[in-house]
């Protein structure tokens, strides 16, 4: 009898591990296929068969499935992205192609069109920021002229804070739209930007799988101009009118997207008039968020996302309530990473319950204002939420780094 195998495509530096260890548990043989296996540390380390292919080309990783399915029994396929949500679309495809469960891959390419993704959300009157999309450096500042500045300046696709501003005035504005229309920034599709009103109030995100609101999280964010988590609390605490609230409007989304397969995360800020949508992913949200969840109800989010994947059912009841809460590990300069240590000792803290270092000394640190920066992060879990985060300051405070300039060149 053939082995049963479960496809990833590509993979993820912080839920990537999660998914092969998951799926080992429950008695499937992982195979990820990427463009690059080099650049997933957990592959080698975890030993994990790869398969080197285009995973932009369908035609190719159908080839691929195809030989793979001549050795193994498919029982799934899914996928990660972290620059380019494309990923998701073609997950669909595949697992169309195969007849396996997965999500429409036309509703995740509607989605993952930041600008259509607006669109929809308007039309179903889900509450959402002002917005424009722009092509060129001209049409931004008359974008922002008409919604006005402070505006949040982004490309229409990608994912990660990649590319994620706020402009606060002309200048900073002009200096980001010359940057994305210029070519530093790496597009994946026609070069569009999406120029958005600043909505302000406290970032939640509901975690969402299928059709029901698993939970909310809460998150802040280190200093503008770039939009850094460096905290993130589950579930957040709010009252049940304002959890109901946002679970209405996730919903809404979920409807006026045509999503509800599978995971999805849609970020809101509670303004002066309510809970407002920045973005829906329809994803699974990147780590510490699954950690927490596990965490504070033990609802094992990639077990059952996986479960999903192979035709199995789901069990989302929720086995106890704790607040967890991770500290974001982000670095105040550019340099080499000299040393980095304590993690140990940091570990050792009661009510700690990981402490994931993603960088090794002698590392070149330079900062991009999005996901890379993240050197790692540290959980921590309680009853109460003021003992949670007292248990997660002193582990930070345990936890150390050494940056060097680089030297600065003579002219």
């Amino acid at each position: 009898m053939a082995r049963r195998a479960l496809v990833l495509v590509e993979g993820h530096k912080g839920n990537g591990l999660l998914y092969i260890q998951t799926a080992q548990r429950l008695g499937l043989h992982p195979i990820t296929l990427s463009a690059d296996p080099a650049s997933y540390d957990y592959l080698v380390a975890e030993s994990i068969e790869t398969v080197r292919v285009d995973t932009g080309n369908l035609d190719a990783l159908i080839r691929e499935c195809s030989r793979l399915r001549e050795t193994y029994d498919i029982a799934g396929i899914t996928g990660f992205a972290l620059l380019d949500e494309s990923v998701y679309a073609t997950v669909g495809k595949l697992c169309r192609y195969f007849d396996v469960p997965g999500p429409n891959p036309a509703s995740i390419e509607r989605c993952n069109d930041k600008f259509a993704q607006r669109q929809l959300l308007r039309e179903a009157g889900v509450p959402i920021p002002a917005y424009r999309v722009a092509a060129t450096a001209t049409d931004v500042e008359r974008s922002a002229a008409e919604i006005g500045l402070p505006v949040i300046l982004k490309p229409a696709v990608g994912s990660g804070s990649c590319g994620v501003r706020l402009c606060r005035n002309i200048d900073e504005l002009a200096q980001h739209a010359t940057y994305l229309s210029g070519e530093q920034h790496v597009w994946r599709s026609p070069p569009r930007m999406l120029i958005e009103e600043f909505a302000q109030g406290p970032y939640y995100c509901a975690e969402m799988m299928g059709n029901e609101v698993i939970g909310v999280t809460a998150s802040e964010f280190g200093p503008p101009p770039h939009f850094l988590f460096r905290e993130t609390t589950f579930p957040a605490p709010l009252n049940d009118d304002e959890h109901e609230r946002i679970a209405d409007v996730s919903l809404n989304c979920l409807r006026a997207l045509d999503l509800g397969w599978g995971p999805t995360n849609i970020e809101f800020r509670w303004t002066k008039r309510g809970p407002v949508v920045i973005e829906v992913n329809p994803r699974l949200a990147g780590a510490p968020d699954p950690q927490l969840v596990k965490l504070a109800y033990d609802v094992d989010l990639v077990t059952e996302h996986i479960k999903l994947v192979i035709g199995d059912e789901w069990d989302l009841r929720r086995r106890h309530s704790h607040i967890a809460a991770a500290r974001i590990l982000v670095p105040d300069r550019d340099g080499t990473l000299d040393w980095i240590g304590g993690d140990s000792r940091s570990a050792a803290v009661p009510g700690v319950a990981e402490v994931k270092l993603y960088v090794k000394a002698k590392t070149p640190i330079i900062r991009k204002g999005d996901y890379r920066d993240y050197l790692g992060y540290v959980t921590a879990v309680s009853p109460s939420l003021a003992e949670t985060q007292a248990m997660l300051q002193h582990a930070v405070d345990l936890i150390d780094w050494s940056i060097t300039p680089f030297p600065i060149l003579a002219d």
